[in-house]
């Protein structure tokens, strides 16, 4: 038979309500019938602390002392133990988290045997902040309790005849809170929407995303890298994120300014000069000193959008500026410092550029710490709706007049924009291009399906010409499309669901050297809860499904 688990319980020695002695260190004959939250707890019918570790300040011991022979006396069944804790300044949050935590890494836990508890009614705020903190971390593998003195008409009175009041267990695992979990779950989703600018949006995995940008957006200062092809959003999300947060900071002083700058229209010392600044006469034609977009940025959050297109030189001024904070405009000796976040937006492969010789490696190391690839708007096919209704939304707005489409015309928008052989090759750009002129056109009136039509030719015309006619448009929409190079017409016989996950598989496919490989990407979460360790035999048996294989897939 197994024997029961001993319960265990730290307390802080309470200078002011756990006193037993006077000044003069005179036992208090009246303490019995006060409240005392350390003894209170000892008292308790539904609850025995099997061990009282008390921890006291050397100055307070012989009162510790004294309240341990009380506890002996009401609760011979509890074993007590006093330790000694320093604090020069209890109101110093270092020194107390530092003492605090030597004293638990000191201590012998022993989980298998031992429940613990941290008892947390006595001691100063920051005593009780840093024992939270201690047990939040699990550095004490303990669960919070607290105790209440007693109310009017509720005493419960001890074997000494004070009342001892109640107690409460306190567990960290806010999501047994309804209520707070609720309320945590409301505030992730208005953060989501708020990057999403409102828009419902039903694509799973780019609402994962947008979720996970969110959460890291919300708490690092880390640089974010945004990836993804022209026209997918990397401008927009990037503004949302610094207005999400500027929306978190407390005040509007604790974030300074957001500073936007494509990185493809810099060259040569114009590009220096932009990013970092100059000095009055640093090469032909600085008439005067120049400040720099680095510096404009101090505090706030600077965008450096076509991170790819900065030439070597700038890549490693900016490398250094982003690890110290330090960079030295031209023409000077004197460094400069600016603690800023950098948001870099790419539409290039920066992998396929370090091997090529064109982006630092270093550079690439330190800003993907946190990186998020936007999806192509033919990705989000489920999206297309949604993002109609908003844009028709701000069409409105801006109006003044409600602009809408009829039945008809809306039906046939939505099957040829979500059809897959719409590429949108500016994503949303080209998009919202549409729905502009749509809305300019309608004038005053509903847009017609005449209208539609009319917008649908000059769209495929225009893709017919940006990928140049027949032959070279097919070749364009295979290179964006791994599903149609591989299945060719077959593709639009699939359920829009298969449609989706299979583009996404194949994707994995093309970037992985084996088979192994892009199983170990695609069941990574599998892998990593040791479900199952046999990607390549999914993937395969996956592939099979359609009628595929790894030869056809990699290729």
């Amino acid at each position: 038979m197994t024997s029961p688990r001993r319960t265990v319980v730290f307390s802080l020695y309470g200078s002011k309500l756990d006193r037993t002695l006077r000044e003069n260190r005179e036992p208090i004959a009246e303490r019995w019938d006060r409240w005392r939250p350390t003894l209170s707890l000892c008292q308790q019918q539904d609850f025995l602390p099997e061990r009282l570790e008390l921890l006291a300040e050397p100055k307070f011991r012989p009162f510790a002392e004294a309240l341990l022979e009380d506890v002996a006396s009401a609760s011979p069944e509890t074993e007590v133990e006093l330790h000694s804790v320093h604090f020069k300044d209890p109101w110093d949050f270092a020194e107390v988290y530092a003492v605090l935590r030597d004293f638990a890494e000191a201590y012998h836990f022993d989980e298998d045997e031992e429940d613990y508890y941290v008892h947390m009614t006595t001691g100063t705020h920051v005593v009780q902040i840093c024992l939270f903190l201690l047990v939040e971390t699990r550095h004490i593998p303990a669960r919070l309790i607290q105790t209440s003195p007693p109310t009017a008409g509720g005493q419960r009175r001890s074997r000494r005849g004070a009342a001892h009041g109640t107690y409460t267990i306190i567990d960290l695992d806010l999501s047994r809170y309804d209520q707070l979990a609720a309320r945590f779950q409301a505030e992730r989703q208005e953060g989501a929407s708020f990057l999403k600018a409102g828009i419902e949006t039903r694509s799973a995995a780019f609402n994962a995303l947008i979720d996970r940008i969110e959460l890291v957006a919300s708490s690092s200062s880390a640089p974010i890298l945004l990836t993804g092809a022209t026209g997918v959003g990397k401008t927009q999300l990037a503004r949302r994120i610094f207005a999400l947060k500027k929306k978190l900071a407390a005040s509007e002083r604790e974030l300074g300014a957001l500073i936007e700058v494509n990185c493809a229209t810099l060259r040569g010392d114009g590009a220096m000069s932009a990013l970092f600044g100059h000095e009055k006469g640093a090469f032909t034609g600085a008439l005067t000193q120049r400040e720099g977009l680095l510096q404009a940025a101090d505090g706030g959050v600077l965008f450096l959008d076509e991170i790819g297109e900065l030439g070597l030189d700038e890549q490693a001024m900016l490398l250094r500026a982003i690890e110290d904070g330090v960079f030295i405009p031209l023409g000077s000796d004197r460094p400069r410092h600016s603690s800023f976040q950098l948001i870099a937006g790419t539409n290039r492969d920066l992998f396929a550029a370090v091997a090529a010789g064109t982006f630092r490696e270093d550079l690439l190391a330190r800003i993907d710490l946190w990186s998020f690839e936007l999806p192509r708007l033919a990705e989000r096919i489920e999206d297309i709706e949604p993002n109609l209704d908003f844009e028709l939304a701000a069409h409105t707005a801006a109006a003044g007049r409600k602009i809408s489409f009829n039945r008809e015309a809306r039906k046939r928008f939505l099957e040829f924009a979500s059809a897959p052989t719409s590429t949108w090759a500016a994503n949303f750009r080209d998009f919202g291009a549409a729905i502009t002129r749509l809305a300019t056109l309608a004038g005053s009136q509903r847009v017609t399906r005449d209208l539609v039509a009319d917008e649908i030719e000059r769209l495929e015309a225009g893709w017919q010409r940006l990928e140049g006619g027949g032959e070279a448009r097919d070749v364009s929409m295979r290179e964006k499309s791994p599903l149609l190079e591989v299945m060719g017409p077959a593709a639009k016989d699939l359920d829009l669901f298969d449609r989706v996950q299979l583009e996404e598989v194949l994707r994995v496919c093309r970037k992985s050297a084996t088979q192994a490989a892009a199983g170990r990407v695609l069941f990574a979460e599998s892998r990593r809860r040791k479900a199952s360790r046999n990607d390549t035999d999914r993937l395969k048996k996956y592939l099979a499904r359609f009628d595929l294989d790894w030869a056809a897939v990699s290729s």
